[in-house]
């Protein structure tokens, strides 16, 4: 394998080129029994209960201060659910607590998340 080191990037087609830190390190999309479906850096992901995971990165980010967005889906009832940062927020990994309107921890239907910011 190769390895095309570049500062910015353009896409066909396109006027403005942006620079390539910041894309996204990482995305995970996962479902009520904890089964990754599909995700990019993920060395694993840990279940720590109803509605709490933690996603360990396969490659660590250079430092803590990348972004994360997250969104989920209700298993059985219809009802908005969301996706909120937990305690652990390391360049190795990245805790999530899933609940619904309610405020209750839940195992959604499907929780997916990405996380934005340069690796080491």
């Amino acid at each position: 394998m190769s390895t095309l080191t570049v500062s910015n990037i353009k896409k066909a087609g396109e006027t403005a080129s942006r620079d390539i830190s910041g894309i996204c390190g990482s995305w995970c999309n996962w479902d009520n029994n904890n089964s990754v479906n599909d995700s990019l850096n993920v060395a694993s992901l840990l279940d720590g209960g109803t509605g709490d995971n933690t996603v360990n990165y396969s490659s660590s980010f250079a430092n803590g201060s990348y972004a994360n967005g997250g969104a989920a889906r209700e298993f059985s009832s219809g009802s908005e659910a969301y996706m909120r940062l937990s305690t652990t927020h390391t360049t190795s990994a990245t805790r999530w607590v899933c609940e619904n309107e309610s405020g209750t921890d839940i195992d959604g239907q499907m929780r997916t998340v990405s996380t934005h910011g340069d690796l080491a």
